[in-house]
């Protein structure tokens, strides 16, 4: 018996045949470009490379004997090998027991004011800290518009403080208008580095626009931010241009609150380098 089977039967089974020996092609996945982070570059630093003063043209100083608001015992000199020369590469900023324009101390606060300012970035001090009894140094950083909105509304970064009766303990603090230390409000971490005054160490801070993390040696022991604080002038004021202040204190309300070592004057801070990363 014949099957007999339509033209039009034939075409579309001929058609439905082909159609299931045809190859399958794959759609290649889509390839996903991952975005690296953007390297940041050096931007500023000072390695204090050259013998005497440091360089005019980074820094320069703030000047006097009025206890600058802690009720501090220095006198801040300008242009004094004595209180800030660099040496071996490092710049050393040290503080004297000596009678000097009505103080008994001298040392020297170094600051970038008129010369760098920076917003946001990786700012890195590699530094080791005076010991003893009295001793306050700093690195540290205040808004650029402090001449006009004043302390603590322009806002103020402690990358490091120190002080003398708490040899092992390094500091990382914020303050603004509504968190500062006059209010016993600031915001502040705090890590042991037992060598802090016998060995260099790197202390560093890394800021965006709402947030500001505290190093030492590359281990953040300290975060802060906007969404914690508040984003208000008043309560973050870090997104204008800050800038750079390296100094060593006597006494004060906090370096002094346990008494100041009449013997064991000169202390030093030595700064290895400063630089910072945008």
């Amino acid at each position: 018996m014949k099957l007999i089977i339509p033209i039009t039967a034939m075409a579309v089974l001929l058609a439905c045949n082909k159609a299931a020996i045809q190859p399958i092609v794959q759609t290649p996945p889509t390839t996903v470009v991952v975005q690296e982070p953007k390297e940041r570059k050096l931007v500023w630093s000072d390695e204090f490379d050259k013998e005497g003063l440091p360089d005019p043209v980074k820094w320069g100083y703030d000047v006097g004997g009025n206890g600058w608001g802690n009720n501090e015992l220095q006198y801040y000199t300008k242009d004094r090998k004595e209180n800030a020369h660099i040496e071996k590469g490092n710049l050393i900023i040290e503080a004297h027991k000596e009678s000097y324009q009505g103080r008994n101390y001298t040392s020297a606060r170094l600051l970038t004011q008129k010369t760098a300012t920076w917003r946001y970035g990786r700012m890195e001090v590699r530094a080791k800290l005076p010991s003893g009894l009295g001793t306050w140094p700093a690195i540290w950083m205040l808004g650029e518009n402090i001449s006009t909105a004043g302390w603590p509304l322009c806002g103020e970064i402690d990358i490091m403080e120190h002080v003398g009766y708490e040899e092992g303990v390094v500091h990382g603090t914020l303050h603004t208008d509504a968190y500062n230390h006059g209010k016993g409000t600031q915001k502040e971490g705090k890590t042991t580095v037992a060598t802090a005054t016998s060995a260099f160490h790197v202390y560093a801070i890394d800021w965006t626009n709402n947030q500001i993390d505290f190093y030492v040696d590359d281990q953040k022991y300290y975060s802060m931010n906007a969404q914690t604080t508040g984003g208000t002038q008043q309560q973050w004021p870090f997104t204008q241009p800050f800038f750079m202040i390296l100094n060593v204190a006597v006494g004060g309300n906090w370096g002094g609150l346990k008494g100041v070592d009449e013997t064991i004057w000169p202390r030093r801070m030595e700064v290895d380098y400063v630089r910072v990363y945008q």
